[in-house]
């Protein structure tokens, strides 16, 4: 389990290779690279400032690794988040899974992004042509973390 906050670019291609190499009995790894966009709410991103509070937000992300470990046969995981700021198009984030099986590999990498996009501790602030905006979650986040609802309350915040 890697843990990683950083303000330097992310190269997910170097990532995944890296993570390959380093995880046995693994039949499955799934990865996932979220962009900063180049639009939001009908505007353009000039850029995204994004401000965690360490080591707490590096503690939740670990905690919610343990409770995925506990839910999937994981050989692996990997989560990479950028901080500081951002220009459209840069790597934001990355996670990675593994596991014997595919199953387990995406369900635990969406279940990973579904907390990192509504419950990790993060403050984004996105600077559009239109103006400066402090950035939550989607109502369509919350909806997709309630589908995990069933695993551990403190997960989901139930």
């Amino acid at each position: 389990m890697k843990v990683i906050l950083t303000e330097e670019p992310i190269k997910s291609s170097e990532l995944l290779a890296d993570f390959t190499s380093s995880v046995r009995n693994a039949g499955a790894i799934v990865s996932f690279s979220g962009l900063v966009r180049d639009y939001s709410s009908g505007a353009e991103v000039v850029n995204l400032y994004l401000q965690a509070y360490s080591p707490m937000t590096e503690n939740s992300i670990r905690s919610v690794i343990k409770t995925a470990n506990t839910q999937w046969p994981l050989t692996g995981v990997r989560v990479l988040h950028r901080i500081g700021l951002m220009n459209p198009r840069d790597e934001i984030v990355f996670v990675a899974t593994a596991s014997e099986h595919r199953r387990a590999a995406f369900d635990s990498a969406d279940f990973l992004m579904d907390f990192l996009k509504t419950k990790a501790i993060f403050w984004k602030k996105e600077t559009r042509s239109d103006g400066e905006f402090w950035i939550e979650p989607r109502q369509q986040d919350y909806q997709d973390i309630r589908r995990w609802d069933s695993m551990k309350s403190d997960v989901t915040g139930a």
